[in-house]
């Protein structure tokens, strides 16, 4: 009997793949790297093929490897496709979501807890960063799909927005950040579209700024409108009660609406992330 392609040695080589070290990929699939050394040295043995390249930073794939990985997502995509149609369980396998920490926090519990109703064997393991940075991820192959913002006329026949969420200002409840010049902002990253409409709208008044905290982080963001150091920009759903969405009458300029899509990396998506899609769909417009 010739050599065969494990579905356990394909599913650990996928990982490595994605993750970019051994280390993060051990985590990913539960297993130690020594463990994990020992898979990708037992695959390669069926291949008869170097399948990667450590470097200092990690590991990165052969040409060969290169090959392997487009295969193996067909494969174990299958896989699990015909063992949750024939097990009746839903589909299985791992899909790696990313999402922006606003959308994480006021829409993720309830979308993960229902594909989880419908999909008990399926594993999402998510990611939170801003959409540009999920971008870069869904580019590079370590994301299946994103949650991200896009302009309300950047929709596409690929990427339809789902939702509209407003950009507001926020303070401290005091707003005492207002009365200091240049006023001072709390901004994600400057290549983030919340920034971008921010800066534009002062500049397009006049209005003397400085960015007194730069992240990508909704947490950080927030404590910093809350010290009332500082005002921010957030999208609306991801305000906490304990803020004030100050008014745009006057004194600051009106903010735009951010769409929200579904990105994938891939052109033809695995079977579990165009189920993952269809359930943002579904819910993500009524939440």
């Amino acid at each position: 009997m010739g050599a065969s392609l494990d579905i356990d040695l394909l599913r650990s080589f996928l990982a490595i793949a994605q993750a970019g070290t051994l280390s993060a990929a051990a985590t990913r699939v539960g297993r130690t790297q020594s463990a994990l050394s020992m898979q990708m040295q037992r695959l390669e043995d069926a291949t008869g093929q170097a399948l990667l390249h450590r470097t200092g930073r990690g590991v990165r794939l052969t040409r060969q490897g290169e090959r392997l990985l487009a295969h193996a997502q067909r494969i174990l995509a299958s896989h699990d496709e015909a063992l949750a149609d024939l097990t009746g369980s839903g589909l299985a396998g791992t899909l790696c979501f990313g999402c922006p920490d606003d959308y994480a926090a006021a829409f993720l519990p309830p979308l993960l807890r229902g594909f989880a109703a419908q999909h008990p064997l399926a594993r999402i393991e998510v990611l939170c960063a801003p959409s540009p940075r999920l971008r870069e991820r869904l580019a590079d192959g370590t994301l299946d799909m994103a949650l991200v913002s896009v302009p309300v006329t950047g929709a596409t026949a690929r990427e339809p927005l789902l939702r509209r969420e407003p950009l507001v200002w926020v303070a401290s409840p005091s707003a005492e950040a207002l009365q200091q010049q240049p006023l001072p902002l709390a901004l994600s990253d400057p290549d983030v579209l919340d920034h971008q409409a921010a800066c534009e709208g002062l500049e397009r008044l006049g209005i003397a700024y400085r960015v007194a905290y730069a992240s990508g982080s909704l947490t950080g963001l927030v404590a910093v409108a809350r010290a009332g150091t500082a005002v921010a920009v957030l999208t609306r759903c991801a305000v906490p009660p304990d803020l004030l969405v100050l008014p745009e009458a006057g004194q600051l300029p009106p903010l735009p609406q951010v769409g929200i899509t579904i990105a994938h990396a891939r052109t033809r998506p695995t079977a579990l992330a165009r189920a993952f899609s269809t359930h943002i769909a579904a819910v993500l417009p009524a939440l």
